[in-house]
């Protein structure tokens, strides 16, 4: 359900489009409608009437009268039993063609089939497209029909089995989520339950981030190969968040607001989802249901996120120097150990490095450059961040700073060198930033070159340090 319903939401905006563009008109007095237009109905051109076209859009034309156009069905059967001076035409839907028909035109299926009477009269060809298919489409009309344009995902009708199945797969991938990492459910849970409205304010401004974020990946060269990975992280954060809204609702149910439940988090899910199944079927409220849960359960995800990644930050930070100890003034601080400050891992640093790419990639993209420059860019752009603030915007973004391994302060020789032997950290499929990995100092190629090492400190230190104050 989180995939088709955008697509049969644009396809329902052209049927209606359709039907404002040509409006049903009923026969007159003698017998005669100039067209007939159905959406989400059935259409008859009754015996005895005569019109210049009939069209069904979600629903089957049956013609009993004189057509003097085509007879066409979209995602619908096409009866024929009068004659049809034009085409006869069914997509997603079987034609149907009775033994007093007769058809001046063509005969065309896409994914359905042509039954035909041996008396019928087709003065065309017959063309069918992905014939026998019908069954594989019937489901999206009958979804159309009795779903989408009552405003409901789901309902009690024929053909509309495999949308609870769907439905309960899904439930069955929340519970799983909850079962899987019961913890974070909870968490993000109480988030959503202490601050609901911080939560929708996070789920917009990462509605309003999210196309932002592409657009700049897809410009650059270096992102693109990251695009369906972030994809992926979005998809996986909209089914947590849904699991998190069904046990938010589960919870909510067995103990109320402000009261933890001691249910477990799986079961909360398992109730919420047939609390939410129930309100699926409601006309226009199961619509706002569906889309209410993505939106507020990505927020939730997105705020608590956040506010723990605030209090990883301030934890990291050393707790302030009393005032009573604090010397009467202010006094130049030594330039940062690498001794005293534990060494950056891989992944923190490479992320910081994704950062920087991105960046630069943005700035050479907007510039329309002419030559292949982001590495030399990236590389200058290095240097000069790390002789004047020890550390590139990524590497402030998560606490790194580059440092000499004597403890002396950064200069440009020892700026430019590191900066050059990224080259050949790069050169050998990455292998000197990988290296990273496995050395014990966390040190990659062009460290060791530099005499160099990346280290995490806290914001005020690595200021300091950088500034020189």
């Amino acid at each position: 359900m989180n995939t088709y319903f955008p697509c049969v939401t644009l396809l329902l905006a052209a049927m209606t489009g359709m039907a404002a563009a040509e409006p049903p008109h009923d026969a007159d007095p003698h017998g005669h409608s100039s067209e007939l237009v159905g959406v989400g109905h059935d259409t008859t051109l009754a015996a005895g009437h005569d019109a210049d076209s009939v069209v069904s859009i979600v629903g089957t034309t049956r013609i009993l009268g004189h057509d003097r156009g085509d007879a066409v069905a979209i995602i619908g059967d096409t009866l024929v039993e009068g004659p049809v001076d034009g085409d006869v035409v069914a997509l997603a839907g079987d034609v149907d063609l009775k033994s007093t028909a007769q058809v001046g035109g063509d005969v065309v299926t896409v994914f359905g089939d042509v039954r035909r009477d041996p008396a019928a009269f087709i003065h065309g060809d017959v063309h069918s497209i992905f014939d026998g298919g019908h069954g594989a489409l019937g489901w999206l009309g009958a979804w159309i029909k009795n779903c989408l344009l009552y405003g409901r995902p789901l309902a009690f009708a024929p053909q509309l089995t495999w949308a609870w199945i769907t439905a309960l797969v899904f439930l069955g991938i929340y519970a799983l989520l909850a079962l899987l990492a019961p913890d974070a459910v909870r968490r993000c849970v109480r988030t959503f339950d202490a601050h609901p409205g911080r939560s929708l304010l996070a789920a917009f401004i990462g509605i309003l981030l999210i196309p932002v974020l592409f657009v700049l990946l897809a410009i650059t060269v270096v992102g693109i190969p990251a695009i369906p990975f972030v994809g992926t992280g979005l998809l996986c954060t909209g089914l947590f968040g849904r699991a998190v809204m069904l046990a938010w609702i589960g919870s909510r149910l067995l103990s109320g607001r402000g009261q933890e439940s001691a249910a477990s988090v799986p079961l909360c899910v398992l109730l919420g989802g047939v609390v939410v199944l129930a309100l699926y079927v409601v006309p226009v409220l199961g619509f706002l249901t569906f889309q209410l849960l993505g939106i507020l359960g990505v927020g939730a995800v997105i705020d608590t996120v956040a506010h723990a990644w605030r209090e990883h930050r301030s934890a990291f930070q050393a707790p302030a120097t009393p005032a009573s100890a604090a010397p009467a003034t202010e006094t130049p601080a030594a330039p940062v150990a690498a001794a005293t400050l534990p060494d950056a891992g891989f992944w923190i640093r490479m992320a910081a490095l994704f950062l920087d790419a991105v960046l630069i990639g943005f700035i050479t993209g907007v510039l329309h450059h002419a030559f292949n420059l982001e590495l030399m860019l990236l590389a200058i752009y290095g240097a000069v961040m790390w002789k004047l603030r020890g550390a590139t915007l990524g590497g402030i973004i998560f606490d790194l700073q580059v440092v000499r391994l004597d403890g002396r302060p950064m200069d440009w020789e020892t700026a430019i060198v590191r900066a050059l032997g990224c080259f050949l950290s790069l050169v050998i499929a990455g292998l000197g930033f990988i290296w990273i990995a496995f050395d014990a100092s966390k040190q990659a190629w062009h460290d060791k070159i530099a005499g160099t090492v990346v280290v995490r400190v806290r914001k005020a230190a690595a200021t300091v340090a950088a500034t020189g104050l």
